[in-house]
């Protein structure tokens, strides 16, 4: 008996226990919360006594940061660094609208499951109990879009401590020199009057008149315009922060208009700031934001009908970025495109980055991009996207100590000293295929030398019988850190995508990639593969490689895969018995990996092999600069490719 006794008084003290929370300081209201405790199978129930016990609803917003830790803080930081001084007025109320919303912390509100008779009821809502402190989702403790953070899944792989670590809270100037289009020709980006359709030239951000060639439909956007259309073009973010999807998409008898309400009531992403959706994201909402605040002008194509010539974009960068010489910090680049493709309209567009000499001193630069397109009924774009800013990156750095003699200079001290190692290039590409049957075909070349680049590519399909194809090469080299992130997102029945991403990973860079497509409940009948293969020339050097499939559809045909490995020993030593010595062999090898890529741009930049400055001979430059160095620490065969 007294045993009994005992284990009922224990039992009372665990459930009391679990039952009554901590005291918790300042509170903010309390409340009652009545419990049965039953005192055990011997008892009656009208012996069973009712406690209420009093617990207290805590100040959420005191607990707003409490998960910050200093790198994330730090990343707080750098962020307003940026965000701080005056709007530029190219967008108006737009910038304004956008600076609200970053500025704006967002409510801490808890999950409250549906009743079930609701046609969103869904099982998997995740409420907090009523004294447990509600916090924000990584990455929103100050802002109201989701800033970078080292440990946040999208951010995983990417060096953010460097980033954060490099100040940019200067602004460029407006630059200008006689030889800029000498500088291009030489660089090989320059097309003439009677070559293309239209040429936008951009220095450090800054339109430049003299360099470019304008239409009607093709000119640069210095304040918000009239036309409501284009102006609800560029007030989008991504990420689906503009919740309102750019076109109605048919899904049998009723129609998805609503990001957030896509594939209900199990699968959809819901708020776009629940940790949930935000672990699906790219990370480049605050980003596009931030451009929509500081850009200093839009380099608008609409095209109305079949476009014959290519429409050129060149955004070129100065190594001083037009920065006061007086200032030891970076300057941070916003350039913004926008592109509609009307119904039954072509368009070739080539967006080409790149670096131009001012003589000034070097500084280090922010490059923030973002390009929206919207693709039409019937229409047919062909985008080509080449990365080459940042110069060339050192080689030979894969090699140890040891294997440098005495006073000979080392590469990886070079290549620490190299002035664009401080550089960081974020594009952020988000296209809309809008109309039934229209078509995109994009193509992105990174091959430039900035310490960090990342470019995330988003392509959404929201009308019947639509096709997507995705095209991508990214090339790493000397201590730089990549990252390639592509979304692909199937919204509307029987639409059909292509990806085929190769990166090639050299010297002691880092290189990621993350491919996802998402298949909505109402894309049924979807065609879509997905394909990544890497290749990784030195023992020094990392690759992720990432791509995975969410399909909620079930009549769909999907399939993704991704290769990591070495050039195949069997095909050098093929080439080395036709005469070629292992150098020339690596570097055949590597031109007919990322041949196929480089093919899909526009025939008007790409060159041929003989020509001094055609794509093709640039590239060939390039890898030749990344032929592995010394002894390999693994050898033997590896998957051929």
């Amino acid at each position: 008996m007294i045993l009994r006794r005992s284990l009922l008084l224990l039992t009372l003290a665990v459930s009391e226990a679990f039952l009554v929370p901590r005291k918790i300081h300042t509170p903010a209201s309390s409340s009652a919360l009545r419990v049965s405790i039953g005192l055990g199978p011997e008892q009656d129930q009208e012996n069973a006594k009712e406690q209420e016990i009093v617990y207290e609803i805590p100040n959420h917003e005191e607990y707003r940061t409490s998960r910050r830790s200093k790198s994330d803080e730090q990343c707080d930081q750098w962020f307003a660094a940026l965000l701080s001084g005056a709007d530029s007025p190219c967008l108006g109320v737009l910038a304004e609208q956008a600076r609200a919303k970053l500025e704006t912390p967002v409510p801490l509100v808890n999950d409250i499951e549906k009743d079930t008779g609701d046609e969103e009821w869904t099982p998997y809502v995740s409420t907090r109990l009523p004294w447990t402190p509600l916090v924000p989702a990584f990455g929103l403790e100050q802002f109201g879009l989701p800033i970078p953070r080292r440990n946040a899944e999208t951010w995983r792989h990417f060096d953010v401590p460097g980033m954060v670590q490099q100040e940019y809270s200067g602004s460029a100037q407006r630059v200008s020199r006689e030889d800029f289009q000498q500088q291009m020709e030489q660089a090989g980006v320059w097309l003439e009057d009677d070559a293309c359709e239209a040429r936008l030239v951009y220095v450090n951000g800054y339109f430049d008149p003299e360099l470019s060639k304008t239409t009607p439909d093709v000119y640069n956007l210095e304040e918000l315009p009239e036309d409501e259309h284009l102006q609800k073009c560029l007030g989008r973010l991504t990420d689906g922060f503009t919740d309102e999807l750019a076109a109605a998409v048919p899904n049998g008898e009723r129609t998805e208009t609503l990001y957030s309400k896509l594939s209900l009531p199990d699968h959809n992403l819901g708020d776009p700031t629940s940790q949930f959706a935000i672990n699906t994201q790219q990370g480049t909402a605050c980003f596009a934001a931030l451009n929509t605040i500081k850009t200093r002008g839009v380099a608008v194509v609409r095209s109305k009908s079949v476009v014959e010539k290519p429409v050129l974009i060149i955004q070129a960068v100065t190594p001083s970025a037009g920065g006061s010489q007086e200032h030891d910090g970076g300057v941070a680049l916003h350039p913004r495109l926008l592109v509609v493709v009307e119904d039954h309209s072509r368009l070739s567009l080539v967006q080409s980055c790149l670096d131009l000499n001012d003589g000034l001193t070097p500084k280090p630069k922010l490059y923030n991009g973002y390009t929206q397109i919207f693709v039409g009924a019937g229409a047919n774009m062909t985008h080509s996207y080449l990365e080459e800013s940042g110069g060339m990156v050192t080689a030979g750095v894969e090699k140890g100590d040891e294997e440098f003699s005495e006073g000979e200079p080392k590469a990886r001290e070079i290549e620490a000293a190299r002035p664009p190692l401080k550089d960081t290039h974020l594009e952020a590409i988000d296209v809309h295929v809008t109309g039934r049957e229209g078509r995109y075909e994009g193509t992105l070349l990174s091959v430039g030398g900035s310490g960090r680049i990342r470019v995330a590519h988003s392509l959404s399909l929201l009308q019947p019988a639509t096709t997507g194809i995705i095209n991508g090469f990214s090339l790493s080299g000397g201590t730089q850190r990549t990252d390639m992130k592509t979304n692909i997102h199937h919204i509307a029945a029987g639409a059909k995508s292509e990806q085929l991403q190769k990166n090639m990973i050299g010297g002691r860079a880092v290189g990621a990639f993350r491919g996802r497509i998402r298949v909505e409940q109402s894309a049924q009948q979807t065609d879509s593969a997905q394909l990544s293969r890497t290749v990784l020339l030195s023992d020094k050097a990392r690759a992720w490689a990432v791509p995975s499939l969410e399909i909620i559809a079930d009549d769909v045909q999907c399939a993704h895969g991704a290769t990591i490995s070495d050039l195949s020993e069997e095909e050098l030593f093929y080439l080395r018995s036709r005469g070629l010595d292992r150098a020339l062999s690596r570097n055949l090898l590597m031109y007919a990996f990322a041949g196929d890529i480089c093919s899909c741009v526009d025939p008007a930049l790409l060159g041929s092999v003989d020509s001094k400055e055609g794509l093709q001979k640039r590239m060939i430059r390039k890898l030749e600069n990344l032929v592995p160095q010394g002894e390999r620490a693994i050898t033997g065969e590896f998957q051929s490719i």
